[in-house]
């Protein structure tokens, strides 16, 4: 296990060095000037700082970009011969300066973020609408995964299902249970006929499809159906998380809302079939107060199987 992790570990340094490698010549952020302008990446982005800020000092400044204090002073050195930048003494401390670009530090900023602008135009008006989305998905989950304000965030969201959402699931599920279990295409089958069913018989009062996501992404999903033959019985059916998603406790989220608006919605019961190989369900299903009811061999699925019923009384 030890050595699945540190090979694990490895794998994503690689990738992680491999996209800045990517990312950096692709925005060309080694060139000698950024944006073909006589400033260096350091140096435009403490114009930006500059020009965004209210009224600040060098601390502030070296804080939020993290940079030594002498590299720092020899960048705001190097603007104030050049006209940019102007220092006056703050009045609740003269040993401190305030900072402020003159006309000619606003006009090279506006510069240098108008060419910013036509870079990220350009790059994004190249792109389909979905591999634009996909872009600021991406982007959005490295923020999030990386910064300090993202990691402060929920790790996920739960929204009622939307059109083209059961695509998704169906597609999903087949191949996890495909890639995880060997499961074979009647598994897909029978999801494609209970989200059929739900869609079609839809009662908005009873039943409810979760899905998971962030920055939207799905990562899971879990259904409440009405039971068709069991008056007051409900039935959670298609429960499934993304393996990216594992550990982050959208499992037990999942199951606990699905009980929660069973029991809103006035269900008795509610039940659910599946397998004696999924454990980590099945402790979801008991935390959440599900007991075992019965269990019974059968062969679905291209596997010899033992299926489960779990139920929970309210």
């Amino acid at each position: 296990m030890e050595e699945k992790q540190t090979t694990e570990m490895g794998e994503a340094v690689a990738v992680l060095r491999r996209f800045n490698r990517f990312y950096t010549r692709f925005a060309g952020l080694l060139d000698e000037g950024l944006l073909a302008s006589g400033y260096s990446l350091t140096e435009a982005r403490v114009l930006f700082e500059l020009a965004t800020r209210p009224e600040g000092g060098a601390s502030e400044i070296a804080v939020a970009l993290k940079l030594d204090a002498g590299y720092l002073s020899r960048i705001l050195r190097k603007f104030e011969e050049a006209g940019l930048l102007t220092r006056s003494p703050l009045a609740t401390d003269a040993r401190q300066a305030v900072l402020r670009l003159t006309r000619r530090g606003r006009a090279a900023f506006a510069e240098l973020d108008r060419r910013s602008a036509g870079q990220g135009q350009g790059i994004v008006a190249a792109l389909t609408p979905a591999d634009r989305e996909t872009l600021m998905r991406s982007m959005g989950g490295i923020e999030r995964v990386l910064g300090k304000e993202g990691r402060s965030r929920p790790p996920f969201v739960l929204r009622q299902h939307r059109p083209g959402d059961m695509g998704w699931v169906v597609g999903r599920q087949s191949i996890l249970y495909a890639q995880e279990y060997g499961w074979n295409g009647e598994y897909e089958a029978l999801a494609l006929r209970i989200v059929a069913d739900f869609l079609d018989r839809y009662d908005a009062a009873r039943e409810r499809c979760w899905i998971a996501e962030r920055d939207g992404e799905p990562l899971g999903t879990i259904f409440l159906v009405r039971h068709p033959d069991r008056e007051g019985v409900a039935r959670l059916r298609l429960l499934h998380v993304e393996a990216a998603a594992r550990g982050m406790g959208l499992g037990r989220a999942l199951v606990r809302e699905c009980v929660e608006f069973a029991r809103m919605a006035g269900y008795k019961t509610v039940t659910l079939w599946t397998q004696s190989i999924l454990h980590a369900a099945h402790k979801l299903y008991q935390e959440a107060g599900f007991r075992l009811a019965a269990e019974e061999p059968h062969h679905s699925f291209g596997k010899d199987l033992v299926g489960q019923t779990w139920e929970l009384d309210f």
